[in-house]
């Protein structure tokens, strides 16, 4: 028997959700393209949040079939009181098309208007990005649980009982115990109905049969129905997991040559980068690591609204850095990502330090490391990581001078692999 589920749960306006996401699989190209032009019209905080798209008419137009020109045929109109069957009328003059309505208001029907939740909308936002050369090879050391069935179980509780196994079980049990005696009590019958066929009944022996009889319905009637060892429940165990675990670095420039402008560009870059993590990657750690003249890994709070002054010595971020992935990330179990934005200013004979830091402790452990510059002018820092381009396949680097910027360089940055933007 084919079994057929029916999804009746009911979207906004008691539209179906089966044929909701059929329309944004169907049309996904033109709605994304209509994303992309809601993203620049909003903020990085904005973002997550519901959106009124508009569909051009022309491309979910359905072709339609009319009826051609010549022809007979016959058409039932409403019945009226001018004509009757046998009339010849007039064909109306003019075309027998219909064009756009227009309205004072400026909007006719070209378009077409659709809603976006706050969860379709990221998802098409994010539909083409994924943290590059992510493994799923590498286990946690504490693996996740999964909940799986194990068979049946006797004892368990009733939301879990398995009425179907039951009913087998206590018909099997039926049907064993009450073999013998049906078998018997058959053949007690048709003894029975042999000696009233010799004599009228009133024998020792008729009332011996019966008595045996009687005893055997009386056995047959205490078989139960259902007894307690017929209940089974299904039973589920925990089995481990395989877990892919990743971190998240995310350096930024605090001191006096980032002006709030410039603060600005990094923090939008990273509440974006957090938004992004959150929402694809369930079992994911993000460090925050702030600095000037010196560094410390700070709360997400902390790395976003506090403030400082003085100047700028980048190697203090990625000494952190090191430690810190040393001490609680072995590369071993986890897959690390490292993003770091700044102006590119940087303490002149610090440089050259913050290379051999990334050559030599940093980039041997990390899986991708992106360098976002959040000013135009190539200052010294931005010199020196150049020369780390051509060498290391999983550095990239770029620039960011404005807010228009900040999303096409993310996804430039963290698009998947094979997928052309």
């Amino acid at each position: 028997m084919a079994l057929q589920i029916i999804d009746r749960r009911l979207a906004g306006k008691n539209k179906s959700v089966g044929n909701r996401e059929r329309f944004v699989r169907r049309f996904k190209e033109q709605i994304a393209d209509s994303v992309r032009r809601a993203v620049s019209q909003r903020g990085i905080r904005d973002i997550e949040q519901a959106e009124n798209i508009t569909i051009p008419r022309k491309d979910i137009g359905e072709p339609v079939f009319r009826h051609g020109q010549g022809g007979i045929r016959d058409v039932v109109h409403p019945g009226n009181a001018e004509h009757v069957r046998g009339d010849r009328i007039e064909r109306p003059k003019g075309g027998s098309g219909r064009g756009s309505q227009a309205s004072d208001g400026g909007e006719g029907e070209d378009d077409f208007t659709f809603t976006l939740t706050k969860e379709e909308f990221m998802q098409i936002f994010f539909d083409d990005l994924a943290l590059p050369r992510l493994l799923r090879t590498h286990i946690g050391e504490n693996p996740l649980w999964k909940s799986r069935r194990a068979g049946y179980s006797q004892d368990g509780i009733p939301n879990n009982l398995a009425v179907l196994r039951t009913m087998l079980g206590a018909l099997g049990r039926r049907i064993a115990l009450g073999k013998a005696p049906h078998r018997e009590l058959l053949a007690l019958q048709d003894e029975l109905d042999a000696l009233l066929a010799q004599d009228d009944g009133t024998s020792e022996a008729v009332a011996e049969l019966q008595r045996r009889i009687d005893e055997l319905q009386v056995r047959i009637g205490r078989i139960p129905y259902l007894d307690p060892i017929d209940l089974r429940f299904r039973a589920r165990i925990q089995v481990p997991v395989p877990n892919s675990q990743a971190v998240m670095f995310c350096l930024m420039d605090v001191s006096g040559s980032m002006d709030e402008a410039r603060k600005d560009l990094a923090k939008r870059f990273f509440i974006l980068l957090y938004l992004f993590l959150t929402r694809h990657y369930e079992k994911i750690d993000i460090v925050f690591i702030r600095h000037h003249t010196q560094a410390a890994e700070v709360s997400e709070e902390q790395f976003f609204h506090s403030t400082e002054s003085g100047g700028t010595v980048v190697s203090s971020a990625l000494v952190l850095l090191d430690q810190i992935i040393r001490a609680r990330y072995p590369t071993g179990d986890w897959n690390i990502y490292v993003a770091q934005a700044s102006d590119g200013d940087n303490f002149t004979n610090d440089s050259g330090n913050c290379r051999n830091l990334l050559v030599d402790r940093i980039l041997p452990l990390v899986r991708y490391f992106a360098y976002v510059q959040v000013a135009e002018e190539e200052q010294n820092l931005w010199d020196e990581y150049s020369q780390l381009q051509p060498l290391f396949s999983h550095f990239a680097m770029r620039k960011v001078s404005g807010p228009g910027d900040i999303y096409p360089v993310f996804r430039d940055l963290f698009k998947k692999e094979g997928v052309q933007l």
